[in-house]
């Protein structure tokens, strides 16, 4: 009886122990320190290698692992990266390390990582983004638009119109656009 008892735990520490090493031998594949990006490479070269790590589990470690190439244009996809993460307040810290006069040229690079986002619908996710590219860049007049539609999406209407008002006053041009726009507004106004 005993003997069987030891057997079982025995089998049980052997299976906890392949289940551990099988883990720890993924987390090594998935985040290589040992491949970095070739140095000099441009922002978005290491934004294509790094986007399927620009998630909410895995990016602080990519980033640690693989950072962001220097300068305006690496930078600006470094915080794009957090950013579709999720990860707002990392993608911030990064563009206010950059000089005052660049940090609304990281912004439209954070803007146009994210705009397919946008252009899917997903509003949970692109409003927060558009927002930050907002606080960067204050007449950018798509992240206005997009940041808009999506706080209407997530019934934040006060900030909806505040953003489509805005976008109105920036862009023009009578096309589909500013038709939605005006549309979400008059649909604001007869919700409230």
């Amino acid at each position: 009886m005993h003997r069987a008892l030891y057997l079982a735990g025995f089998g049980y520490l052997a299976v906890c122990g392949a289940i551990v090493w099988r883990h720890q031998a993924r987390s090594d594949v998935a985040v290589p320190p040992e491949t970095p990006i070739a140095s000099g490479s441009s922002g978005a070269q290491w934004l294509a290698a790094i986007r399927p790590f620009c998630n909410s589990v895995e990016v602080e470690l990519a980033q640690r692992h693989r950072p962001a190439p220097p300068g305006v244009e690496g930078q600006g996809y470094g915080a794009a990266c957090y950013a579709l993460a999720g990860k707002m307040d990392s993608a911030r810290a990064v563009i206010d390390r950059l000089d005052p006069q660049q940090r609304y040229q990281a912004a439209g690079i954070v803007f146009d990582v994210a705009h397919p986002v946008a252009d899917a619908g997903d509003d949970r996710s692109a409003g927060p983004i558009m927002e930050m590219v907002i606080e960067y860049w204050p007449n950018h007049y798509m992240a206005l638009y997009h940041a808009g539609i999506a706080e209407h999406g997530l019934g934040e209407f006060d900030l909806a119109r505040r953003h489509l008002e805005s976008f109105l006053q920036y862009y023009r041009q009578d096309d589909g656009w500013s038709r939605n726009a005006r549309e979400t507004l008059e649909r604001m106004a007869r919700e409230q």
